[in-house]
């Protein structure tokens, strides 16, 4: 099975990053793509207009979310993917690592995505240095 890690610094507290994720307002502000999330554990919620889907496994809040995560583009046979998204304060603001595991073999895609399609929004929405 294929993973990877990857991680950007955030202008926002971890709590405020946190927070944004499990908002389905926040999230779709902060990544231009409609979300429909929320902060319980058990939950299910999708994401990029429906192109992300998953369910909340464990949550410790202002710190770490650890989801079940798929996309459209899974084959119905293909198990669900594990995303640990960890929210560390930094000087100015906050270090977030998506640690992305349990891929099917063309998962390795997503690792630029996170980074095109959350990490650039979110610098932008939060505010650069």
């Amino acid at each position: 099975m294929l993973e990877f890690e990857v991680s950007t610094h955030l202008n926002a507290s971890p709590a405020q990053v946190y927070a944004a994720w499990l908002d389905s307002h926040q999230h779709s502000m902060m990544t231009g793509g409609h979300a429909d999330v929320n902060g319980d554990v058990g939950a299910s919620f999708s994401a990029w207009d429906g192109y992300i889907q998953g369910t909340n496994l464990e949550l410790e809040p202002g710190a770490r979310i650890l989801q079940r995560w798929r996309t459209s583009e899974f084959a119905d046979d293909e198990e669900d993917s594990l995303l640990e998204i960890r929210f560390e304060a930094e000087e100015d603001g906050t270090r977030v690592t998506i640690h992305h595991s349990q891929l099917p073999p063309h998962g390795e895609i997503y690792e630029q995505g996170w980074i095109s399609s959350y990490f650039e929004p979110m610098k932008s929405f939060f505010g650069h240095d």
